[in-house]
C-alpha cells in the first residue's frame, strides 16, 4: 500500500513506515501531522487517482525532528567589475515519519 502526497509544493511517494525529509513545517518533535493532499493511493482494491485529489484520502505522520540540511555556497561573481560575493545557505527541513494511510 502506497499514497503519493503533496506537501510543500513537492510531491512524495509514501508507504506506512518510510522516513522522509520535507519543507519545513511549524510542528515541535513528537507532534502528529495529516496530509490531506493525497494525489493518489494504492490498496488492496486497487489504484485510485484523484482529480486533483482523492476524497476521504489522508496520511498521517509523526515528526521525528526539525533541522538544517548541509550547507551550500553560491557565488556571484561580475567580470571585469571586481565584484565578487559569497553567500552560505542551509535549507530547513522537518523529518517525518509516516505511521497511517487511509482511504
Amino acid at each position: 500500500m502506497f499514497a503519493i502526497i503533496q506537501t510543500g509544493g513537492k510531491q512524495y511517494k509514501v508507504n506506512e513506515g518510510d522516513v522522509i525529509f520535507i519543507e519545513k513545517l511549524d510542528k515541535a518533535e513528537g507532534d502528529e501531522v495529516k496530509f490531506e493532499n493525497v494525489l493518489a493511493i494504492s490498496n488492496d482494491s486497487g489504484f485510485v487517482a484523484g482529480a486533483p485529489y482523492v476524497s476521504g484520502a489522508s496520511v498521517t505522520a509523526t515528526v521525528v525532528r526539525n533541522g538544517k540540511g548541509k550547507k551550500i555556497y553560491v557565488m556571484k561573481y561580475k567580470a571585469k567589475k571586481n565584484e565578487k560575493k559569497k553567500i552560505g545557505h542551509r535549507q530547513p527541513y522537518t523529518k517525518v515519519q509516516i505511521t497511517k494511510i487511509e482511504g
